[in-house]
C-alpha cells in the first residue's frame, strides 16, 4: 500500500455533463496552492494527491480552505484486489488506532467484483474481531473502516476531515465585493466565494476622515479571504471629495442614501472593467437605515448589474458566528471607522424617494468626481494572510 490524500467531491458529483470542467478547476486550484512537489490525478469519483510525507499536514491545511471539497482523507492504495491481501491491509490500516467499536463500509465501484459489499463487510468485520478485542456497532461506531474496490486498485481509509463544500473558485465567473471594515462584508465575500465566484474587492477610504489603520484593517480582512480566494485584487478608492461634496450640498437625512448611490456607481464601473458579472456586499435587511427594502431599491437603481447580498436574510448573531469561524471577526471589531460610519446623520431617511435623490444629485458634479476617483484608484495585490492575528495588533 502507498499513502495518498483522497478527496471526495460531494456536490460536484451532481454536475454530470459539466463535471470535468469543475474537477479540472478544482485540480488547478489545488495545484496552484501547493508550492512543493506533488502529483494530482482524478476521475469522476475521487481525486488523489501524492506528496512527500513531510508535506501531508500542510497539504491538508490548504485543502481545508479549498472550496469544492466534501471530505479530505488520508488513505492508502493497494494494487491487489485479492481477498487475502485486502484482509491484511485492513489489519495494517487499524493497527495504530485505539477503539472499542467499529463498522466496515465497503463500496464496489467495480460491480463485476465477485464479492458484494455486504458480504465483504461481514468478512472484513470478522477478521477485525479475530485480531482485536472490539465489538461491532453499526449505528454509532468509534471507527469506520472504509474499503473501496475499484477496477484497478483498492482504497483503504478511516474517518475523514470535513471539507468546505461549495464549488471550486472560478467556476461561476467573477464578482466584485464591496469590502468595508465591518463584520458583514467579509462574511458575504466568503459565502460568495463558496459558490465558485472569483472575487476582487473594493474599499472606499476618506482621508483624513478615515485613518491609515482603517485601510490596513481592510487589507488584513482581504488577506483572510485570500485563503479561500487566492491572489485577489483590492481596489482602493479615495472617496473624500465625493463625500465632502455630499456633506456640503445634500440634505442631512439623505447623506447615506446619496453616498451609497455614488459607491454603487463606482463599483459597477470597476466591475465592468475587470469583467465581473456581479457586485457583492454585506447588506442585511433592516440592519441599518440604508438597508430597508425601500433604501435598497433606491440605491440599487443606479446600476444595471446584479447586486448579490449573501447575508441579506441573516441576523447579526448568525453573521458573527460565520465571521468567527472564518477568522475575520476579531479583525472587523478593531476600532477603526470606515467612511460609511464617519458622517452618519442622527435620523437618516429610511424610506427615501428616488425623485428626491435625482434632484439632490444635480447639486454636485458627481460624474466628474467619480471619474477622478476611478482614475486615481489604488490596486493592491492581496495574497493569503501572512501573519497570525496576534502579530498585527
Amino acid at each position: 500500500m502507498h499513502k495518498t490524500i483522497i478527496i471526495k467531491y460531494g456536490e460536484l458529483s451532481t454536475k454530470k455533463a459539466n463535471i470535468n470542467f469543475f474537477l479540472k478547476t478544482l485540480k488547478d486550484n489545488i495545484h496552484n496552492s501547493l508550492t512543493y512537489q506533488h502529483t494530482i490525478t482524478y476521475d469522476y469519483g475521487r481525486m488523489f494527491i501524492d506528496v512527500a510525507e513531510e508535506n501531508i499536514n500542510s497539504t491538508i491545511d490548504i485543502l481545508k480552505h479549498t472550496f469544492g471539497i466534501h471530505e479530505i482523507i488520508i488513505g492508502f492504495i493497494g494494487e491487489s484486489r485479492e481477498l487475502e491481501n485486502i484482509e491484511k491491509n485492513v489489519i495494517a490500516l487499524i493497527k495504530d488506532h485505539e477503539f472499542s467499536t467499529f463498522k466496515v463500509e465497503t463500496k464496489r465501484s467495480d460491480k463485476s467484483y465477485p464479492i458484494n459489499s455486504m458480504e465483504m463487510n461481514n468478512k472484513l468485520g470478522g477478521v477485525i474481531l479475530k485480531n482485536r478485542n472490539v465489538s461491532v456497532d453499526v449505528h454509532n461506531p468509534e471507527l469506520i473502516v472504509h474499503v473501496e474496490i475499484r477496477k484497478d486498485a483498492t482504497l483503504y481509509y478511516l474517518n475523514g476531515i470535513a471539507g468546505l463544500g461549495g464549488y471550486p473558485v472560478g467556476t461561476l465567473g467573477k464578482g466584485l465585493l464591496m469590502l468595508s471594515g465591518g463584520i458583514d462584508s467579509p462574511v458575504a465575500g466568503y459565502l460568495t466565494i463558496k459558490r465558485g465566484v472569483k472575487l476582487s474587492a473594493l474599499y472606499f477610504e476618506s482621508p483624513p476622515h478615515t485613518s491609515e489603520m482603517a485601510k490596513e484593517k481592510v487589507i488584513k480582512l482581504a488577506r483572510v479571504l485570500a485563503k479561500y480566494n487566492p491572489n485577489m485584487n483590492l481596489y482602493v478608492i479615495n472617496f473624500t471629495k465625493i463625500q465632502e461634496a455630499i456633506l456640503k450640498n445634500i440634505p442631512y437625512e439623505y447623506l447615506i442614501t446619496i453616498m451609497r448611490r455614488m459607491m454603487y456607481r463606482i463599483a459597477e464601473a470597476i466591475a465592468k472593467k475587470e469583467n465581473s458579472k456581479i457586485i457583492v456586499n454585506g447588506e442585511s435587511i433592516g440592519q441599518v437605515a440604508s438597508q430597508t427594502l425601500t433604501s435598497m431599491s433606491v440605491i440599487n437603481a443606479v446600476v444595471n448589474m446584479p447586486v448579490i447580498r449573501p447575508v441579506a436574510c441573516f441576523d447579526k448573531l448568525e453573521i458573527i458566528d460565520i465571521a468567527n469561524k472564518i477568522g475575520t471577526f476579531d479583525i472587523s471589531t478593531l476600532p477603526y471607522e470606515d467612511c460609511c460610519t464617519v458622517f452618519v446623520p442622527e435620523h437618516p431617511v429610511i424610506n427615501p424617494e428616488i425623485s428626491k435623490c435625482i434632484e439632490y444629485e444635480k447639486l454636485i458634479p458627481y460624474e466628474e468626481l467619480i471619474a477622478e476617483a476611478i482614475k486615481n484608484k489604488e490596486i493592491i495585490k492581496i495574497k493569503e494572510e501572512e501573519k497570525k492575528f496576534e502579530d498585527i495588533l
